[in-house]
């Protein structure tokens, strides 16, 4: 069980890989992911990237509360996390692993494979008002929490 209580938000030491539960036989693999044990925190939406365009890149933004469980479910890519003050990139490209990303956390999604598909859990419904989209006001703010 991962817990998130007491993590310092709009930090990049948080962001870090969580390897998820595995039942492997001769039919193939099985991985699970319950909500608060393995993310940290309680999953309110569910989305996927797929069918993503050569040399694309996701992301491009910060969420003011929002916590994020990403998965490689297909191929690989690589995440980039910013907190203002130091980054650190992962490179997920294994299905029965996952990167938990907190609050106040910039974060770049890039060099997708060919097909891949990227699983992300989300603590919240979609909000607008918790985006930062522009990498200065983000800055500025993230700075700011420090």
């Amino acid at each position: 069980m991962v817990s998130t209580t007491g993590t310092s938000v709009g930090k990049v030491s948080p962001c870090r890989l969580i390897d998820l539960e595995q039942h492997n036989d001769e039919r193939g693999s099985l991985s699970i992911v319950e909500s608060e044990w393995t993310a940290g925190f309680p999953v309110r939406r569910v989305y996927y990237l797929h069918d993503l365009v050569p040399g694309t890149s996701r992301g491009a933004h910060a969420h003011r509360a929002l916590e994020q469980f990403f998965i490689a479910a297909h191929g690989s890519f690589t995440i980039s996390v910013d907190d203002g003050h130091q980054s650190h990139e992962y490179r997920l490209d294994d299905p029965g692993t996952g990167l938990y990303v907190g609050p106040l956390v910039w974060r770049d999604l890039k060099d997708f494979s060919e097909g891949a598909v990227c699983l992300v859990l989300a603590s919240e419904h979609y909000d607008e008002a918790d985006y930062y989209r522009d990498y200065d006001t983000f800055l500025k703010d993230a700075r700011e929490q420090a």
